[in-house]
């Protein structure tokens, strides 16, 4: 009777178990699953100020400026040049953005701190009581000796980090919104596929109209509020992140 219990124990720890892995995996296993042997979808081209996570740029604009123009004369005081400027300037238009990321930082920390200190306390005469204080506790005390510390502390710490990361790449981008003081905010994603394998860029920003070069280019340095992601998904990628289960295990195993 006891093996039987013992034995449908067993086996409802078992099935909580699958249950529960069953359920951290999620729809993401079956997803998975169902990309076997498939190449990985490309995102439709779509427009980004429609997505759910679209949200528009505010930041602090500077009081507008009227625009003036000169009797009998054809120039503005907005005009860039006096000829159409063919670069970018509205929604909808097409930056191209160049991207030159060669980061590379190498730090190397180490400290070291200790401390030891001792304090002695005594009372050698106390209004000439000094010899009855073994009346009031049980046994003899030592006036010149009555307290002692000791203390002692030591931290010794060391760190250091070596990286280095390089983007080398061009890639257009749309203009989403022009803010108040002429600013532009730009967005562009742009996906690569090689066999089973996916790489996907995309950029994010605000840029100044007076930094885009005469051939309608712009500097990922002269981004501002830059966002840059690169990365990649399919069985490389794969198999190079961890497990769920050793991810899961990671996050609320303690020790």
């Amino acid at each position: 009777m006891r093996k039987t219990r013992t034995g449908n124990i067993r086996g409802r720890r078992l099935a909580v178990c699958v249950a529960t892995a069953a359920l951290l995996s999620g729809c993401a296993t079956a997803d998975k699953l169902s990309k076997v042997g498939k190449e990985p979808e490309m995102s439709s081209i779509s427009n980004p100020v429609t997505q759910d996570n679209y949200q528009p740029v505010s930041l602090p604009m500077p009081a507008p400026t009227k625009v003036v123009r000169e009797k009998n004369s054809l120039w503005q005081s907005d005009r860039v040049t006096f000829f159409k400027d063919q670069r970018a300037a509205n929604v909808g238009d097409i930056i191209t953005v160049l991207i030159d990321i060669d980061d590379q930082a190498e730090i190397d920390n180490s400290s070291k701190r200790s401390r030891s200190s001792s304090e002695g306390a005594g009372l050698g005469a106390f209004l000439g009581y000094e010899q009855a204080l073994n009346r009031v506790l049980p046994e003899a005390v030592d006036n010149s000796n009555l307290a002692e510390a000791d203390s002692n502390s030591s931290y010794t710490g060391t760190g250091a980090i070596d990286r280095e990361d390089k983007i080398e790449m061009r890639m257009a981008a749309l203009v989403t919104q022009v803010l108040p003081n002429g600013n532009m905010v730009i967005h562009g994603k742009q996906e690569v596929r090689v066999n089973f394998e996916k790489r996907v860029l995309a950029i994010d920003g605000v840029i100044r109209p007076e930094d885009i070069g005469v051939e309608n280019t712009v500097g990922y340095d002269q981004i501002a509020e830059a966002r840059v992601v690169y990365g990649g998904e399919g069985q490389i990628t794969d198999v190079q992140q961890p497990r769920y289960g050793q991810q899961v295990y990671d996050v609320i195993f303690p020790f």
